[in-house]
């Protein structure tokens, strides 16, 4: 039997192994980018439990801000200057009463520095369109710790 047409007839177990070894690079490929993701969303999440700890607050679950801000600031860092961002993070900032009993307080100092702590971490490029609301607020030590 000659090499030739030995190819020739099993030119689909060619074929076959193939595409099963481009398949296989095109995941490798897509791994490779998921872990590399993975590691800078826990690099920032470690870093932002850091800063946590060093503003006096408990540790929080690096999981959690994984999940919750992964790699970007998620939902933080989407439209962070924006009016209906802005008004619900002051509704936040508030006593917590519902309704007519929704009333402004004096925010914590380091509350606030918590949120801009999140900007200036994942998304540093946009802490400059709330840094003036954040001047702007009153804060205080209002929290005991």
């Amino acid at each position: 039997m000659s090499p030739t047409r030995f190819a020739s007839e099993h030119r689909w177990l060619y074929i076959g192994a193939i595409v099963l070894l481009v398949a296989l690079a095109v995941v490798g490929i897509i791994r490779y980018e998921t872990v590399k993701t993975d590691a800078q969303a826990t690099k920032k999440a470690e870093k932002l439990a850091d800063a946590a700890v060093a503003a006096g607050f408990p540790r929080p679950d690096i999981g959690t801000l994984k999940r919750t801000l992964g790699n970007d600031g998620g939902q933080v860092c989407a439209k962070p200057g924006s009016a209906l961002t802005s008004a619900l993070w002051k509704i936040n900032l508030a006593n917590g009463a519902t309704g007519p009993g929704i009333r402004p307080v004096i925010a914590d100092t380091q509350a606030v520095r918590a949120e801009a702590k999140i900007l200036e971490i994942y998304c540093p490029d946009k802490l400059h369109k709330i840094q003036d609301k954040i001047d702007d607020l009153k804060t205080d030590n209002t929290v005991r710790r």
